[in-house]
């Protein structure tokens, strides 16, 4: 008796709670799961992904979600953890500290085994109706293993049913079961007079065990599609105001919201949404549902075309089409936690040494700054190069990949192709003191041209910090966002997009804006059209942003003039402390590395002694 309890509402049961709602995982088991790091090696994935193996059952899309992290699982040799495994890794700790309450099933009523199949995955939910409609008893599914890729459609989608019943074993033995699929064929598969040994193995299993009936669904409604269909970037598809999943989501959120709940009911409104909030322009009000924002926060950070930048950028992309209170609080908690930007990103404590700020141009690409970013690994083209050039005024950027070994003449090439053909001659370049920058035929081309060539000073590579600083931001960019070393110039383009849509801290606007005047669309960008038109005052609106811009970079130059020669900061450390630990060292010690890939830091570590 000592091992039993009666009269419970609820009780804890090997890591899951039993209540008359149903069952769910142990709220204890869900704060492991929030406070778990990102694995730095093969040993700790494999902790993680046995931990999420164990409570499966509750994870719609266990599968697809966790594909980027059971492939890393076959390479023994070199653990590498990019952006999919990330955003994989995020996607399951959020569906876990959210998961839905399983009814506990009866087996004197019928079940209802809905099923599906993709390319990947396969994929079930079993369900049942007890007088309140149909209701999750659990979800399956698995990665297609082998041979099974090469299966027909056919038999996926068979393959699909097989897994379910043999998972579902002990539910589904002596029960009345509906499987529906969205696969039209196979209702009619007991019927076929051409069957192959596999089929015949399979339907002679089904015959055997089970009564069952097969009713054919379209797939556009069968919930187990998205048990079966993962991409990279979920949450973008999520973004699309068209998405039912995400509209969903919104009604949801209205719906428990209190200030919400009690708006709608007082208007007699209805629950879908959305909702506007008005100050100034017209933003979608996103109610307080946890889930919904951090899906939010996540597209406008971790996507490609985001960046994985700061606090500052990552509010003002989201501020353009949404709000709700405390927003930057909300994203400072996202983005201080990001495992990616705290082990790519670079230090950028302030170093000793007076500036010499250039006062800015009248117009955008009058003048423009360059450099090259070296050191990369080779891509298939051959290029192990970027070739970085910036508008002084918009903060605009190219990034053009090259080769190291590049000539004074092929970088003249280059910036005709991509500079001069898109915005015109500048009247002044900037640049470092490269052999290249300072040859007799470049300083003969630009003076045939008219354009003035202008030189950082030595020792003082500040004056051309904007470029530098670009550089930085443009190989932090590599780092987070690039799954593989090698890739990074296929992913370039997506790169120079997503920096020149981010929000400069000098001028208060992004390089898009006040280069053309409005920002692009991006997955975030809600399709949903704002109830007020848009102001027709353009021109006025650009001219005044860019001389806005302009007074911001003059006050910048004379902040940073004043702050570059205070001291860095005085940090003491405690034993205990948790810090993380700079590569430098281990990269200079082997040659093999690539030093612009290379994560700038370790994962935490612990002070032993000081």
């Amino acid at each position: 008796l000592s091992k039993c309890d009666f009269l419970k509402q609820e009780l804890e049961f090997l890591g899951h709670v039993v209540s008359t709602e149903g069952v769910k995982i142990d709220p204890k088991k869900i704060k492991t799961i929030q406070e778990w790091k990102p694995p730095t090696n093969l040993k700790e994935l494999q902790s993680f992904l046995g931990f999420v193996n164990y409570v499966r059952r509750f994870i719609p899309n266990m599968a697809g979600l966790s594909a980027p992290l059971t492939d890393r699982l076959k390479d023994h040799d070199c653990f590498w953890w990019g952006e999919k495994q990330q955003a994989a890794f995020d996607q399951l700790k959020i569906a876990l500290t959210s998961p839905p309450v399983l009814r506990i099933s009866d087996p004197d009523h019928p079940y209802e085994v809905v099923t599906d199949a993709s390319d990947i995955a396969i994929g079930a939910v079993l369900l049942q109706d007890l007088g309140d409609g149909l209701q999750p008893v659990a979800y399956e599914s698995r990665k297609l293993q082998g041979v099974e890729k090469n299966y027909t459609v056919h038999d996926k989608e068979m393959l699909a049913i097989i897994h379910a019943f043999k998972t579902w074993r002990c539910y589904l033995t002596r029960a009345d079961i509906t499987v529906r699929t969205d696969h039209k064929s196979l209702q009619y598969m007991r019927a076929q007079p051409n069957l192959n040994p596999r089929q015949i193995r399979w339907l002679d299993f089904l015959e055997s065990n089970f009564h069952y009936t097969i009713t054919y669904k379209r797939g556009a409604n069968n919930i187990a599609d998205a048990l079966t269909r993962p991409t990279v970037h979920t949450a973008a598809i999520l973004i699309a105001q068209t998405n039912p999943l995400l509209r969903g989501l919104f009604t949801h959120g209205y719906k428990i919201d209190p200030f919400f709940r009690s708006a709608i009911h007082q208007q007699h409104a209805t629950a879908t949404g959305p909702y506007f909030y008005k100050r100034g322009t017209y933003r979608i009000w996103v109610p307080g549902y946890d889930l919904l924002r951090t899906l939010l926060i996540q597209e406008s950070h971790d996507n490609p075309t985001s960046g994985h930048f700061g606090v500052d950028n990552t509010t003002n992309m989201l501020q353009r089409n949404y709000y709700w209170p405390n927003m930057a609080d909300d994203v400072r908690k996202y983005v201080s936690s990001c495992a990616a930007c705290q082990i790519m990103k670079s230090s950028h404590q302030r170093a000793a040494g007076l500036l010499q700020p250039l006062d800015p141009p009248e117009r955008p690409w009058q003048h423009v700054t360059m450099d090259y970013v070296t050191g990369l690994p080779a891509g298939p083209s051959g290029n192990d190069a970027i070739l970085v050039v910036v508008d002084r005024l918009t903060k605009m950027a190219h990034f053009i990949a090259c080769q190291q070994t590049i000539t004074a003449e092929q970088t003249a090439q280059l910036f005709i192709a991509n500079i001069i053909r898109l915005h015109g001659l500048p009247s002044a370049v900037i640049s470092d003191r490269d052999p290249k920058f300072t040859s007799n035929f470049w300083r003969h081309l630009w003076d045939q041209f008219g354009t003035k060539l202008q030189f950082s000073s030595a020792y003082h590579p500040q004056t051309d910090g904007q470029t530098e600083r670009v550089n930085q931001t443009m190989e932090q960019l590599i780092r987070t966002t690039c799954t593989e070393p090698s890739t990074w110039e296929k992913s370039l383009p997506l790169l120079e997009f997503a920096y020149n849509n981010a929000t400069s801290a000098t001028t208060n606007q992004s390089p898009f804006f006040l280069n053309d005047g409005q920002d692009p669309v991006v997955p975030s960008t809600p399709t949903i059209e704002s109830p007020v038109p848009r102001s027709q005052k353009f021109a006025e609106d650009i001219l005044a942003a860019r001389e806005k811009a302009a007074e911001a970079i003059r006050k910048a130059n004379l902040v940073a003039s004043r702050q570059a020669d205070r001291h860095r900061r005085d940090v003491t450390y405690k034993v205990g402390d948790l810090v993380l630990l700079d590569t430098r060292a281990d990269v200079s010690k082997n040659s093999t590395l690539s030093c612009r890939m290379w994560k700038k830091n370790y994962p935490e570590g612990q002070v032993l002694e000081f």
